[in-house]
């Protein structure tokens, strides 16, 4: 029988991203973005408690069986932090672990572009980080903060949940509050973060209405916002942030992004040919012809912008991909199947070969 402690031990040691206990299933890690039982033995509920019961207290554990999801990170020294999603499916408890560095990647050692550096020297407006789960938006999230936070003599305040990584105090002051401990909610926490003299503002995701109309309340007030949002591209991340206010407040909210955005990164992780994830970015960056595309509502028209706006920094996913597949990091079945436009890419890639 595993300990959980034995379980995310072999997470370390196979540099594995998530583990996942369910009932009737063997423990899983994800490896490279791929779900691999790590043995044939499969857990049933009392188990799954028992793993638990290592690290939660009763009072979370009934929190959970009460049917409330629950969230948290726990530490462990010598191996690694782990944010937990405990919730239940068919009336038992189950979890999944992310597991978290300890130290904040470097920047510079991430291979992002000149874009991407450039945008930590901003001090005011909305910079979004997009992408599906998984697809290391923390990571960039933290690593942009973390350069933020060695040059800016000023005030960081992250709004979290959980608390995934941990930032030392640099040349900024950095003060990281946790939902459901620090604050009730994201909203809540928004509301009083302009009475808490920040200069950045970290929101760990984008989830409401109110949150978003905050956020945006905030970057027009002369302060920095960094945000992620499960979104795919950059025309989908505007399409979201509109879309989810009602009709008659579209106009203003598109107003307003399109004074207050500055950038938009959304990124991908994908397989590459050495076992590891290799990764492809979208980046838009708020011209002011993507201010008037934005305002007067022509969203479709983002993608050909940031096709013809390589000089201001943009690049589409696909050209992102493309790039990838050129320099032999991907293959060209990995390359299709995440493209955005699978058929115009497979004809570059014909006339690449």
């Amino acid at each position: 029988m595993h300990t959980l402690k034995n379980l995310l031990e072999l997470m370390n040691e196979k540099n594995a991203s998530d583990l996942h206990l369910s009932i009737g299933s063997p423990p899983r890690i994800r490896i490279n973005g791929k779900l691999n039982p790590i043995d044939e033995n499969k857990l049933d509920a009392e188990q799954i408690k028992k793993l638990l019961k290592e690290y939660l207290s009763d009072v979370q554990l009934k929190k959970v069986s009460d049917g409330n999801e629950f969230d948290f990170t726990i530490g462990i020294p010598g191996l690694s932090r782990y944010r937990v999603n405990a919730f239940k499916q068919r009336g038992s408890i189950v979890a999944t672990f992310r597991r978290l560095p300890f130290e904040v990647p470097n920047i510079q050692n991430l291979g992002f572009s000149d874009t991407i550096l450039q945008l930590t020297e901003k001090r005011q407006g909305l910079i979004l980080i997009t992408g599906g789960t998984g697809s290391g938006k923390s990571t960039t999230l933290a690593t942009m903060v973390q350069k933020i936070s060695s040059e800016l003599e000023g005030h960081i305040i992250t709004i979290e949940d959980p608390i995934e990584y941990l930032y030392p105090h640099s040349k900024a002051l950095i003060n990281q509050r946790e939902i459901g401990i620090d604050s009730p909610s994201f909203s809540d926490a928004l509301k009083s973060a302009l009475r808490q003299d920040p200069d950045l503002v970290v929101i760990g995701e984008l989830r409401d209405p109110e949150s978003m109309a905050t956020a945006l309340t905030i970057a027009e007030t002369g302060h920095l916002v960094l945000a992620t949002l499960h979104t795919n591209n950059a025309a989908g991340t505007i399409t979201r942030l509109v879309d989810v206010f009602p009709a008659e407040k579209q106009e203003i909210i598109r107003m307003n992004l399109s004074m207050s955005l500055v950038a938009i990164i959304s990124q991908q992780l994908i397989p590459n040919i050495e076992n590891g994830r290799s990764l492809a970015l979208e980046i838009l960056v708020n011209t002011p012809s993507i201010k008037a595309l934005i305002r007067e509502n022509n969203i479709h028209q983002i993608d050909n912008y940031i096709l013809s706006g390589a000089k201001d920094g943009m690049i589409r996913m696909d050209d992102s991909i493309l790039a990838l597949y050129n320099d032999n990091l991907i293959t060209k079945e990995n390359a299709l199947y995440y493209a955005h436009k699978p058929s115009e890419l497979a004809k570059k890639l014909t006339d690449f070969n």
